[in-house]
Protein backbone atom coordinates (compact mmCIF):
# COMPACT_ATOMS: atom_id res chain seq x y z
CA UNK A 1 0.00 0.00 0.00
CA UNK A 2 1.11 3.35 -1.49
CA UNK A 3 0.39 6.68 -1.45
CA UNK A 4 -1.84 9.28 0.43
CA UNK A 5 -5.17 6.85 0.90
CA UNK A 6 -2.59 4.96 3.36
CA UNK A 7 -0.46 7.70 4.55
CA UNK A 8 -1.38 8.08 8.99
CA UNK A 9 1.73 10.49 9.40
CA UNK A 10 0.69 12.82 11.52
CA UNK A 11 -2.40 10.97 13.25
CA UNK A 12 -2.72 9.80 16.56
CA UNK A 13 -3.99 5.89 17.77
CA UNK A 14 -4.93 4.90 20.72
CA UNK A 15 -5.52 1.10 20.79
CA UNK A 16 -7.02 -1.05 23.77
CA UNK A 17 -6.16 -4.54 24.55
CA UNK A 18 -2.77 -4.05 22.74
CA UNK A 19 0.04 -5.24 25.10
CA UNK A 20 0.15 -8.69 22.95
CA UNK A 21 -1.66 -10.55 20.47
CA UNK A 22 -3.93 -9.10 17.44
CA UNK A 23 -4.28 -5.47 19.75
CA UNK A 24 0.03 -5.33 19.62
CA UNK A 25 0.46 -6.32 16.16
CA UNK A 26 -2.41 -3.38 14.96
CA UNK A 27 -0.15 -0.94 16.92
CA UNK A 28 2.59 -1.93 15.19
CA UNK A 29 0.94 -2.08 11.52
CA UNK A 30 -0.17 1.32 12.00
CA UNK A 31 3.12 2.57 13.38
CA UNK A 32 4.82 1.49 10.15
CA UNK A 33 2.37 3.54 8.00
CA UNK A 34 3.42 6.49 10.24
CA UNK A 35 1.11 6.92 12.90
CA UNK A 36 2.38 7.75 16.98
CA UNK A 37 0.45 4.87 18.73
CA UNK A 38 -0.38 4.57 22.19
CA UNK A 39 -1.12 1.60 24.17
CA UNK A 40 -3.38 0.42 26.90
CA UNK A 41 -3.78 -2.43 29.05
CA UNK A 42 -4.12 -3.23 32.50
CA UNK A 43 -1.10 -5.41 33.40
CA UNK A 44 1.27 -2.16 33.52
CA UNK A 45 4.82 -4.80 33.29
CA UNK A 46 3.75 -6.27 29.89
CA UNK A 47 1.95 -2.86 28.67
CA UNK A 48 5.64 -1.32 29.25
CA UNK A 49 7.40 -4.10 27.26
CA UNK A 50 5.27 -3.79 24.88
CA UNK A 51 5.57 -0.23 24.48
CA UNK A 52 9.51 -0.08 24.81
CA UNK A 53 9.43 -3.07 21.86
CA UNK A 54 8.07 -0.53 19.70
CA UNK A 55 10.21 2.33 20.23
CA UNK A 56 12.90 0.12 20.19
CA UNK A 57 12.01 -0.11 16.64
CA UNK A 58 12.16 3.57 15.80
CA UNK A 59 8.49 3.73 16.49
CA UNK A 60 6.78 6.79 17.95
CA UNK A 61 4.99 5.18 20.99
CA UNK A 62 3.24 5.89 24.15
CA UNK A 63 2.04 3.56 26.80
CA UNK A 64 -1.14 4.37 29.40
CA UNK A 65 -2.60 1.79 31.54
CA UNK A 66 -6.18 2.02 32.55
CA UNK A 67 -9.34 -0.55 33.07
CA UNK A 68 -11.33 0.03 30.10
CA UNK A 69 -14.69 -1.39 31.65
CA UNK A 70 -14.51 1.97 34.34
CA UNK A 71 -15.94 4.96 33.47
CA UNK A 72 -14.43 7.10 35.36
CA UNK A 73 -11.02 5.72 34.49
CA UNK A 74 -11.89 5.83 30.94
CA UNK A 75 -12.11 9.50 31.21
CA UNK A 76 -9.23 10.33 32.61
CA UNK A 77 -6.78 8.36 30.86
CA UNK A 78 -8.45 9.73 27.66
CA UNK A 79 -8.63 13.57 28.78
CA UNK A 80 -4.62 13.12 29.61
CA UNK A 81 -3.54 11.39 26.51
CA UNK A 82 -5.39 14.48 24.66
CA UNK A 83 -3.64 17.00 27.02
CA UNK A 84 -0.53 15.60 27.09
CA UNK A 85 -0.06 13.96 23.86
CA UNK A 86 -1.99 15.30 21.27
CA UNK A 87 -5.74 14.58 19.43
CA UNK A 88 -6.59 10.77 19.14
CA UNK A 89 -7.25 11.07 15.84
CA UNK A 90 -7.93 7.09 15.65
CA UNK A 91 -9.30 4.69 18.30
CA UNK A 92 -9.29 1.30 18.09
CA UNK A 93 -11.28 -0.98 20.37
CA UNK A 94 -9.75 -3.58 21.00
CA UNK A 95 -9.73 -5.24 24.41
CA UNK A 96 -12.05 -8.13 24.64
CA UNK A 97 -11.60 -11.70 26.81
CA UNK A 98 -13.03 -14.64 25.98
CA UNK A 99 -14.74 -17.77 28.42
CA UNK A 100 -15.92 -21.09 27.54
CA UNK A 101 -18.64 -23.23 28.89
CA UNK A 102 -22.58 -25.01 28.45
CA UNK A 103 -24.83 -22.16 28.03
CA UNK A 104 -26.89 -24.02 30.45
CA UNK A 105 -24.08 -23.94 33.34
CA UNK A 106 -22.52 -20.49 32.48
CA UNK A 107 -21.74 -18.54 35.25
CA UNK A 108 -23.92 -15.33 35.44
CA UNK A 109 -20.26 -13.35 36.66
CA UNK A 110 -18.48 -14.53 33.77
CA UNK A 111 -21.66 -13.44 31.18
CA UNK A 112 -21.53 -9.66 33.19
CA UNK A 113 -17.59 -9.70 32.72
CA UNK A 114 -17.65 -10.37 28.96
CA UNK A 115 -20.00 -7.93 28.52
CA UNK A 116 -17.90 -4.97 30.39
CA UNK A 117 -15.11 -5.83 28.72
CA UNK A 118 -16.58 -6.70 25.54
CA UNK A 119 -19.52 -4.59 24.75
CA UNK A 120 -19.48 -1.61 28.05
CA UNK A 121 -15.35 -1.10 26.82
CA UNK A 122 -16.53 -0.07 23.39
CA UNK A 123 -18.76 2.20 24.40
CA UNK A 124 -17.20 3.98 27.28
CA UNK A 125 -13.96 4.47 25.17
CA UNK A 126 -15.56 5.11 21.88
CA UNK A 127 -18.19 7.74 23.79
CA UNK A 128 -15.31 9.79 25.45
CA UNK A 129 -13.02 9.62 22.42
CA UNK A 130 -16.36 11.12 19.69
CA UNK A 131 -16.57 13.77 22.39
CA UNK A 132 -13.04 15.03 21.35
CA UNK A 133 -12.99 14.30 18.06
CA UNK A 134 -16.80 16.10 16.88
CA UNK A 135 -15.46 18.88 17.61
CA UNK A 136 -12.89 19.04 15.04
CA UNK A 137 -15.02 17.32 12.59
CA UNK A 138 -12.93 14.42 12.20
CA UNK A 139 -12.29 11.15 13.34
CA UNK A 140 -12.10 7.11 12.68
CA UNK A 141 -12.56 5.01 15.11
CA UNK A 142 -12.39 0.78 14.66
CA UNK A 143 -14.15 -1.55 16.70
CA UNK A 144 -12.66 -5.31 16.67
CA UNK A 145 -15.22 -7.69 16.44
CA UNK A 146 -15.45 -11.38 15.26
CA UNK A 147 -16.41 -13.63 12.70
CA UNK A 148 -18.46 -14.83 15.89
CA UNK A 149 -20.40 -11.33 15.07
CA UNK A 150 -22.31 -13.86 12.96
CA UNK A 151 -21.96 -17.48 13.73
CA UNK A 152 -22.08 -19.61 16.73
CA UNK A 153 -20.13 -22.45 18.08
CA UNK A 154 -21.05 -24.61 21.05
CA UNK A 155 -19.73 -22.95 24.22
CA UNK A 156 -19.21 -19.51 23.90
CA UNK A 157 -22.63 -18.13 23.63
CA UNK A 158 -22.44 -15.41 25.63
CA UNK A 159 -18.83 -14.27 23.72
CA UNK A 160 -21.28 -15.02 20.56
CA UNK A 161 -23.72 -12.32 21.97
CA UNK A 162 -21.27 -9.80 22.69
CA UNK A 163 -19.47 -9.86 19.21
CA UNK A 164 -23.29 -9.61 17.83
CA UNK A 165 -23.33 -6.24 19.83
CA UNK A 166 -20.42 -4.76 18.35
CA UNK A 167 -21.16 -5.12 15.05
CA UNK A 168 -24.21 -3.03 15.87
CA UNK A 169 -22.75 -0.74 17.78
CA UNK A 170 -20.23 0.14 15.23
CA UNK A 171 -23.55 0.62 12.86
CA UNK A 172 -25.25 2.93 15.79
CA UNK A 173 -21.89 4.74 15.96
CA UNK A 174 -21.99 5.60 12.21
CA UNK A 175 -25.41 6.43 12.45
CA UNK A 176 -24.97 8.85 15.15
CA UNK A 177 -21.37 10.42 14.17
CA UNK A 178 -20.80 10.27 10.44
CA UNK A 179 -22.62 13.49 9.97
CA UNK A 180 -20.03 15.05 12.26
CA UNK A 181 -17.47 13.94 10.18
CA UNK A 182 -15.98 10.28 11.86
CA UNK A 183 -15.56 6.56 10.18
CA UNK A 184 -16.89 4.21 12.62
CA UNK A 185 -16.25 0.26 11.03
CA UNK A 186 -15.57 -2.90 12.38
CA UNK A 187 -12.84 -5.84 11.18
CA UNK A 188 -14.27 -8.83 12.29
CA UNK A 189 -10.79 -11.34 12.61
CA UNK A 190 -11.72 -15.08 11.78
CA UNK A 191 -9.36 -17.96 14.31
CA UNK A 192 -6.41 -16.05 14.26
CA UNK A 193 -3.07 -17.46 16.35
CA UNK A 194 -3.05 -15.39 19.43
CA UNK A 195 -2.48 -15.68 22.82
CA UNK A 196 -6.61 -15.62 23.55
CA UNK A 197 -6.93 -18.72 21.27
CA UNK A 198 -3.65 -20.65 22.15
CA UNK A 199 -5.53 -23.58 23.25
CA UNK A 200 -7.32 -24.39 20.26
CA UNK A 201 -4.44 -23.84 18.39
CA UNK A 202 -2.57 -26.67 20.40
CA UNK A 203 -5.86 -28.95 20.28
CA UNK A 204 -4.92 -31.29 16.90
CA UNK A 205 -8.90 -32.20 16.91
CA UNK A 206 -9.53 -28.01 16.55
CA UNK A 207 -6.99 -27.01 14.33
CA UNK A 208 -8.32 -30.29 11.89
CA UNK A 209 -11.90 -29.10 12.24
CA UNK A 210 -10.68 -25.50 11.75
CA UNK A 211 -8.74 -26.42 8.35
CA UNK A 212 -11.59 -28.22 7.03
CA UNK A 213 -13.98 -24.95 7.81
CA UNK A 214 -11.84 -22.39 6.79
CA UNK A 215 -11.50 -22.33 2.47
CA UNK A 216 -8.54 -20.78 3.20
CA UNK A 217 -7.08 -23.94 5.28
CA UNK A 218 -5.44 -22.60 7.60
CA UNK A 219 -5.15 -20.33 10.80
CA UNK A 220 -4.96 -16.50 10.63
CA UNK A 221 -1.82 -14.45 11.39
CA UNK A 222 -2.29 -11.71 12.95
CA UNK A 223 -0.30 -9.57 10.74
CA UNK A 224 -3.13 -10.26 8.02
CA UNK A 225 -5.14 -8.03 9.56
CA UNK A 226 -3.41 -4.72 9.41
CA UNK A 227 -4.07 -3.87 6.01
CA UNK A 228 -7.27 -3.51 6.48
CA UNK A 229 -7.37 -1.13 9.56
CA UNK A 230 -4.56 1.04 7.64
CA UNK A 231 -7.15 1.42 4.93
CA UNK A 232 -9.72 1.61 8.01
CA UNK A 233 -7.58 4.20 9.50
CA UNK A 234 -6.48 6.18 6.71
CA UNK A 235 -8.05 8.90 4.44
CA UNK A 236 -8.72 6.18 1.43
CA UNK A 237 -12.04 5.53 3.76
CA UNK A 238 -13.56 8.72 4.09
CA UNK A 239 -16.93 6.93 2.74
CA UNK A 240 -17.31 4.06 4.54
CA UNK A 241 -19.06 4.14 7.63
CA UNK A 242 -20.82 1.46 9.47
CA UNK A 243 -19.36 -0.91 7.45
CA UNK A 244 -18.04 -4.36 9.12
CA UNK A 245 -14.71 -6.04 7.45
CA UNK A 246 -14.51 -9.74 7.24
CA UNK A 247 -11.09 -10.94 7.55
CA UNK A 248 -11.58 -14.77 8.11
CA UNK A 249 -9.94 -16.89 5.23
CA UNK A 250 -13.79 -17.13 3.97
CA UNK A 251 -15.30 -18.63 6.97
CA UNK A 252 -18.37 -16.93 6.97
CA UNK A 253 -18.60 -17.42 2.78
CA UNK A 254 -18.50 -21.14 2.96
CA UNK A 255 -21.27 -23.34 4.03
Amino acid sequence: MTGTHFDLTGRRALITGSSMGIGLALARGLAEYGAAVVLNARDQSRLKDAADGLRGQGFDADAMAFDVTDPSAVQAAVTRIEAESGPIDILINNAGMQFRAPLEDFPEEKWDLLLRTNVTSAFLVGKAVAKHMIPRGAGKIINIASVQSELARPGIAPYTATKGAIRNLTRGMATDWARHGLQCNAIAPGYFQTPLNQALVDDPKFTAWLEQRTPAGRWGRVEELIAAAVFLSGPGSSFVNGHTLYVDGGMTASI
